[in-house]
């Protein structure tokens, strides 16, 4: 069994990523995003925009600034990638579709929310209908069916009959998403989306379509637990940890013991562990590299939560709080929100881990603050007073 030291399966796991990737050094263009899709798999996409809508950021992060409307082209003009039920709601590229019709089938089977089901069973009739209007009519927005049958009062507050419809119809693959220039969701038949030599190819099983997701996965982290992996595309537990077992067998992954690790490691045999990592960035919440919070503590010895839904009075950091990359580690973490009609990037808060040097953590922190506020298309910084590392921001 191979071993590797924790700074290892660090810069490995980083290098994976696509943080030792070169920068551009003028604008960053579609073949730079492309790449980055190409590292990472897959974009988590979620509908808190407190900075800027988290499927920017990971490009963010490892390129600087560019043109968010470019990564919306790429995905909802040019249908370069589409929208899938994976990890959570995500962007994946169109050519991986096929190796997702396993878990669109499991839905239909009445794997998926209850409510979505028990409406298919129950009114089969009106599923046909919103679908036949779809292919007349879309792209279209679910307020736009001929009967969208609008609700209130449930857990799902005031989302409508027809909605549900439209959802259940995206979980069984039958309809996929557009996006307007505000986020909002148009539905238009799945075969308008993926290409016709796409969706013609052949359904693999759906344990071959696990063994090449569990490789992509492999690919994505550098280095990962089976718990890792298996979450990376929301697999179903026990039968893809039997997949992993069948591509160790077959030498496709290797297992790894890592320093410090209780858990089983897994890599690909040609993966090179890099001499270094030269990376400072900010991370979303919902970047690959902290998304799963016990790689993050395993990984990086870094405790990380996302405090959106603790009470005020109970946040230890923050609302939104982005980790911060220097080098191979964690080193930071910053309370951010945008505030638009201000013109400014608030800075809430600032913390430091443990043993760093502040004012060099500072400076690095202050400079990637810039470029984010060039990002997300704001005049500068209102520096707050919460941290230890607050005060070195000025």
């Amino acid at each position: 069994m191979e071993s590797l030291t924790q700074s290892q399966a660090r810069r490995l796991a980083l290098n994976a990523q696509g943080f030792n990737d070169a920068v551009p050094k003028g604008r960053v263009d579609r073949r730079h995003l492309r790449r980055v899709m190409k590292r990472l798999n897959l974009l988590q996409l979620d509908s808190v925009p407190v900075i800027i809508r988290t499927q920017y950021m990971p490009g963010f992060s490892r390129l600087g600034p560019y043109d968010p409307d470019l990564l919306d082209r790429i995905a909802y003009r040019d249908d370069e990638w589409f929208e899938a039920w994976t990890h959570e709601a995500s962007l994946l590229p169109v050519a991986d579709e096929p190796l997702l019709r396993w878990a669109r089938a499991r839905s239909a089977a009445g794997e998926t929310w209850k409510g979505y089901v028990t409406l298919a069973r129950e009114d089969p009739a009106y599923i046909a209908s919103v679908l036949a209007q779809v292919r007349e009519r879309g792209p279209m927005y679910a307020h736009e069916l001929d009967d969208p049958r609008p609700r209130s009062g449930e857990w799902w507050g005031s989302r409508s009959v027809g909605q549900m419809a439209l959802d259940w119809l995206f979980r069984i693959g039958e309809v996929g998403i557009r996006r307007t220039a505000g986020f909002e969701k148009q539905f238009d038949l799945l075969d308008r989306i993926i290409p016709a030599e796409i969706i013609d190819q052949p359904t693999p099983t759906e344990e071959d379509a696990h063994r090449e997701l569990l490789l992509r996965s492999a690919t994505a982290h550098g280095v990962g637990s089976a718990e890792c992996l298996v979450d990376y595309y929301r697999l179903p537990k026990r039968p893809a940890k039997a997949r992993l077992a069948e591509l160790v067998e077959d030498g496709q992954l290797i297992e790894v013991d890592i320093e410090g690790w209780k858990r089983i490691g897994y890599m690909r045999p040609d993966a090179k562990v890099p001499r270094w990592v030269k990376a400072r960035a900010l991370l979303s919440p919902f970047d690959p590299v902290v998304w799963n919070r016990p790689r993050a503590e395993a990984l990086f010895n870094f405790e990380y939560r996302i405090e959106i839904y603790v009470p005020k009075a109970k946040r230890r950091y923050g609302y939104y709080v982005l980790p911060f990359l220097l080098g191979e580690n964690l080193v930071a973490r910053v309370d951010l929100k945008t505030d638009r009609a201000a013109g400014v990037l608030r800075v809430i808060g600032a913390y430091g881990e443990p043993g760093i040097d502040a004012a060099e953590v500072a400076t690095e922190v202050r400079a990637e603050l810039d470029r984010l506020a060039e990002f997300v298309g704001v005049s500068g910084l209102e520096i707050g007073s919460r941290g230890d590392l607050i005060s070195r921001l000025h």
